[in-house]
């Protein structure tokens, strides 16, 4: 069995973020020993997710050690970051040093706009996989990704996958296996509808009917922050 390192473990938490992108992460990660968790936000006051749940940081922006892995969640928020300074300065920053750099969903968008995947494959939530390519990442359509340091995982359950993933890289299989079978992660959908590939394609239309607005928005923001990082 692989000895447990020491890392530190960075989950970047800010308003009408989809929860579920960095409480499941969170889960495994809080499991495997030998890491400490910070959830890190500019300040250290409870922040809302887009569904209403508030959830509060550990640690601020400035008080935030250098992170060994440090991990950007996705959800509707992810708009405001993409041009936002502080968060962008942040990211950076930690990505220079951090021996991984990672993101599930849309959190890639960010990772993206911060200018810290240009090169790299990657992936993100279905409806936006096209724009990964606006930010100078290469899209691969994948659940989780993996290219040298970088490691990003697809749409909202993604997450948990994602991190047993890297847990199963660095610490070793045998780690990730019990962390999965402690939190009984045995996906058993009630329905084969979880991916376009699989889901009618009358719903997948209506998906992405419903979301289009939204979407452009997103796309919008992708494509400022591109031109700005000249991907």
């Amino acid at each position: 069995m692989t000895a447990s390192p020491s890392l530190t473990v960075g989950l970047l938490l800010f308003p009408n973020m989809t929860q579920l992108d960095l409480t499941g992460p969170y889960e495994v990660f809080a499991r495997t020993p030998g890491c400490t968790v910070h959830v890190v936000w500019k300040t250290t006051d409870p922040v809302t997710s887009d569904r209403g749940l508030a959830l509060v940081p550990t640690m601020s922006f400035a008080a935030c050690p250098q992170l060994d892995i440090l991990c950007v969640p996705g959800g509707p928020g992810q708009v405001a970051l993409m041009d936002d300074a502080e968060v962008l300065a942040f990211l950076r920053h930690q990505g220079a040093a951090a021996r991984y750099v990672t993101s599930v969903c849309t959190g890639s968008l960010v990772l993206g706009a911060a200018g810290l995947l240009k090169g790299y494959r990657a992936t993100t939530h279905w409806m936006s996989h096209d724009q990964l390519s606006l930010l100078g990442a290469i899209p691969v359509d994948e659940r989780i990704v993996i290219d040298r340091n970088r490691i990003t995982g697809g749409g909202v359950t993604a997450g948990i996958d994602f991190a047993l993933a890297v847990v199963g890289k660095i610490f070793g299989p045998e780690t990730a296996q019990a962390i999965q079978l402690q939190i009984e992660y045995n996906p058993a959908p009630p329905f084969n509808a979880g991916h376009p590939r699989t889901a009618p394609a009358v719903l997948v239309e209506k998906t992405r009917a419903g979301a289009r607005l939204f979407q452009d928005r997103r796309r919008a923001v992708s494509e400022k922050a591109g031109k700005l990082l000249g991907a």
